[in-house]
């Protein structure tokens, strides 16, 4: 293996712990589950800008987050797999000045409604879940998101340097 894909792999894993880390505090604090979602992690979710090793890094941080936080299957599988689809997304339009945010926001806006009726009971109509799966999605990766990105512009260089 050579230190490029070592490099990679590392960046990978490191994301994921820091999503579970994230994720973890704000379920804690009764952010990370439910209708209006705050998960502290998913801010992470502006990292494809800066090295495709993110988008495994973020999937496996979402699954470990998932699974540890007792979440239902469906939760574990599709939750896992819109914040893939929202990190592919991010990485494609990782040229951008702002849109790279939207990926994920509108990945789990479809996806996580779905989770909450489906596997959670949720008697909220899908489109009310829309709006505060939304919500969340908009706090967490357009402001937190953004700011990272903002912080990471000036070091970013010196973090993710492939």
């Amino acid at each position: 293996m050579n230190s490029n894909n070592i490099k990679r792999l590392t960046q990978g894993a490191m994301v994921a712990a820091l999503y579970v880390i994230l994720t973890w505090l704000a379920n804690i604090m009764g952010l990370a589950n439910g209708a209006i979602q705050v998960r502290f992690s998913e801010a992470l979710c502006i990292l494809p800008v800066f090295t495709p090793a993110a988008i495994p890094g973020l999937f496996v941080g979402c699954l470990i987050s998932n699974i540890i936080n007792a979440c239902a299957i469906w939760d574990i599988i599709f939750g896992s797999l819109a914040t893939l689809v929202g990190a592919i997304g991010t990485y494609y339009l990782r040229k951008t000045r702002f849109i790279f945010t939207l990926p994920p926001v509108i990945a789990n806006m479809l996806v996580v409604p779905v989770v909450l009726i489906y596997a959670y009971g949720a008697e909220d109509a899908y489109w009310f879940l829309v709006v505060t799966v939304g919500i969340g999605e908009i706090i967490s990766i357009c402001i937190l998101g953004y700011i990272l990105k903002k912080v990471l512009d000036r070091r970013g260089k010196a973090i993710f340097n492939p």
